[in-house]
């Protein structure tokens, strides 16, 4: 399998320069249950766009620090590409900003979560049961960093995933599109990492409960099965 990585994460600053980028962390999170296979990286944020999506056997977009809503001209040729890929059956996944995008893209709402910032590790249950998450646990712990949220979901959409505070936390378009609201690239030490550089902008609340959430990893190997599984079955 090859896959492209669309990186949509502007984090510029000396905190993100020197970890490790989406780019790396995408194909890290795939190498984790297929590590044969081949990712590539495109960074659209900076206008970097493929030519052809069609000759990958899936796309993957990443989070960013950006909105959905922002007039940057790579946001709206994102949703374009989105739009056109969708149409074409190419097999798409997308993580947080991704996800948002996706869900904007095709007629979605987009907005502020009711609750505010949500930070570190979340669990999220599985209310239904693609194809590709059979084997799946119940629920699977995974990082959060977000303050907006898919509010309507597009017409025709299946939700699959869920948290309290997330009733849209992913969905599945037929066999080709998957999305969650969460993190599975993030290893615990850039969750630590990131609490710690947000700890002077976030509530002391939120920080205090995602530092507190870190005690438990992430169910990172397990939700990247379910990726590995979608792009297999959408090409199967």
């Amino acid at each position: 399998m090859r896959l492209a990585t669309l990186v949509t994460n502007t984090d510029e600053s000396d905190f993100a320069r020197v970890r490790d980028m989406d780019d790396v962390k995408f194909a890290r999170l795939i190498a984790l249950v297929r590590p044969d296979w081949v990712v590539d990286a495109f960074s659209v944020k900076d206008g970097e766009f493929p030519d052809d999506p069609g000759r990958f056997d899936g796309v993957m977009i990443t989070g960013s620090p950006a909105s959905v809503h922002d007039d940057a001209p790579w946001v709206a040729r994102l949703e374009e590409l989105i739009r056109r890929m969708i149409g074409q059956g190419i097999p798409v996944f997308g993580a947080c900003f991704g996800h948002q995008a996706i869900a904007k893209a095709l007629g979605g709402t987009v907005g502020y979560n009711p609750g505010g910032w949500v930070m570190g590790r979340i669990e999220t249950e599985v209310t239904d049961r693609a194809p590709w998450m059979q084997d799946a646990p119940a629920t699977m712990g995974l990082y959060a960093a977000h303050k907006e949220q898919v509010l309507e979901p597009p017409a025709g959409v299946r939700i699959l995933t869920q948290t309290p505070g997330c009733p849209v936390g992913g969905f599945a378009i037929g066999g080709h599109v998957y999305t969650t609201q969460y993190h599975p690239e993030i290893a615990p030490d850039f969750m630590a990492d990131l609490l710690d550089e947000l700890s002077d902008e976030l509530p002391a609340e939120v920080v205090a409960q995602g530092k507190a959430s870190l005690a438990k990893p992430p169910d990172q190997k397990a939700f990247a099965e379910t990726i590995a599984r979608f792009f297999e079955q959408a090409r199967g």
